[in-house]
């Protein structure tokens, strides 16, 4: 009986611990762009808060909408704005990371169901401290960036 007891302990302790470590990470305003029927491609925006005492990376993501999904940023090459895919996107020690157009966000590759909005995406984020988090990201209209002239 004592083993039992130690076994139940030790593994309440784990559970615990699990429990703990993912309260370190959370997620705001989750949204992914509407785009036309037949599209290929979507992009998923959020911004990401690490309240532990480590940087974090986000190493991959799934989705319930597409074949696959990559992580991307915006870069300035000779002038011009293009996409590029990152192996990761850190999120620091005590602060936040957002993905927003035109910078780092997810791309959803190979639609498989239309993008309309008021629905909804399921998206699981994994890092490399090996936590996940699941969630409902809504599907929005994003509308471009405007460089407003006077």
């Amino acid at each position: 009986m004592p083993r039992l007891r130690f076994a139940m302990l030790a593994l309440g302790t784990l559970l615990v611990a699990a429990t703990a470590s993912a309260d370190n990470l959370a997620v705001d305003d989750p949204y992914v762009r509407e785009v036309p029927p037949g599209s290929p491609a979507t992009a998923a925006f959020m911004t990401l808060h690490n309240n532990s005492e480590r940087a974090v990376r986000l190493i991959s993501a799934d989705n319930s909408i597409a074949e696959h999904t990559e992580l991307h940023n915006h870069v300035d090459v000779d002038g011009v704005m293009q996409m590029r895919q990152v192996e990761a996107i850190e999120v620091p020690a005590g602060a936040s990371t957002t993905l927003a157009p035109g910078g780092l966000h997810l791309m959803l590759i190979g639609l498989q169901t239309s993008v309309t909005e008021g629905d909804q995406v399921q998206l699981s984020l994994n890092f490399d401290n090996g936590e996940t988090l699941e969630m409902d990201a809504s599907v929005r209209p994003v509308m471009p960036m405007r460089h407003d002239q006077e």
